[in-house]
């Protein structure tokens, strides 16, 4: 790949180091990288820091000087609504408002499959209709519509799993000690994808002109059952096994009986069928989707986060 100057917001979190590391892997391209405090450079190749925050425009005058490709990666998923609207949605039209001066040629943004609301989920197309149902999900949502408006390209991954992820494995990790237990035998697909193949894909829409503008589902093409997925988990990232097979009512109600982080809306994520068609992204990216799973390939630092974190809960009865 090797493309004009490429812009990337987002470049010191999960999806968007790792799609840092392979744009310095696979283009010669220049990269500049918004990010909000300083960062510490290594010997070799390095991008161009520019410091700034998409909540404050000002400091993102001339941001897009000279850019031909902005990947906007950066994006707040609390609960908090006045930061949600400030990052989510104002800051990315503070974003294209800069890009629209600059006369930047492509945008791309990662956006979410939770914008499509409460499952289940069996293989929806980009054209389903959304219902978010989260003040983030919500301003997620018109950040995508801000960039589709100015005729660029949404990607929405499902759940991303891998190197530093704190969310997906470690709320998995979470439940399976408050309920050892399978939700209806653990037979909802999931649609997943590893943040490796994430990040290629993302760095392949970015140097192909064959992908249309428009909303596109980045999952791997195959989904995962959910008990497939935790026997991956249990075996490589030590997670503890089920030990009871349980319905999502019977399920919740013994999580209950326990405190921790993860939500009950959350438990709905894993506990019906959430998949998406997402084969016709990767085709028209040229890009291969991966093996499908790939646990084993995170064990080690999944295993040294898992050990690390608090356990504010206990085993529910």
């Amino acid at each position: 790949m090797s493309t004009g100057r490429i812009l990337l917001t987002g470049a010191t979190g999960f999806i968007g180091s790792t799609v840092l590391q392979e744009l310095t892997r696979t283009t010669d391209a220049p990269v500049r990288a918004l990010v909000r405090r300083p960062v510490a450079t290594s010997p070799g190749p390095a991008p161009e820091y520019v410091h700034g925050d998409l909540t404050a425009p000002d400091s993102l005058r001339g941001l897009c000087t000279g850019v031909d490709t902005v990947l906007h990666l950066a994006s707040y998923v609390g609960s908090d609504e006045d930061t949600c609207k400030a990052v989510n949605a104002a800051g990315t039209r503070a974003l294209l408002a800069e890009a629209r001066r600059a006369g930047v040629r492509r945008i791309l943004y990662a956006g979410t499959t939770a914008v499509l609301g409460a499952g289940p989920h069996r293989g929806l197309a980009e054209d389903a209709p959304a219902r978010p149902v989260s003040p983030a999900s919500r301003t997620r949502l018109a950040a995508e519509q801000a960039v589709l408006a100015a005729g660029g390209t949404v990607l929405r991954p499902p759940l991303v799993y891998g190197r530093g992820d704190t969310w997906v494995v470690p709320a998995i990790a979470e439940l399976t000690e408050r309920v050892p237990a399978l939700i209806d035998g653990g037979r909802a697909l999931l649609s997943l994808v590893a943040v490796d193949d994430l990040a290629r894909l993302v760095v392949a829409v970015a140097g192909s002109d064959a992908v249309p503008a428009g909303v596109h589902h980045a999952a791997h093409p195959e989904p995962v059952a959910f008990r497939d997925l935790l026997d991956a988990l249990v075996t490589h990232a030590g997670l503890r096994p089920p030990v009871d097979d349980l319905s999502q009512e019977e399920y919740l109600a013994r999580l209950r009986r326990t405190s921790g982080r993860v939500s009950e809306h959350q438990v709905s994520l894993i506990a019906a069928d959430r998949w998406y068609a997402s084969r016709r992204i990767w085709e028209l990216a040229g890009c291969a989707p991966g093996p499908g799973l790939r646990i084993a390939e995170h064990a080690d630092w999944y295993r040294a986060h898992l050990a690390g974190r608090a356990r504010p809960y206990g085993n529910a009865a």
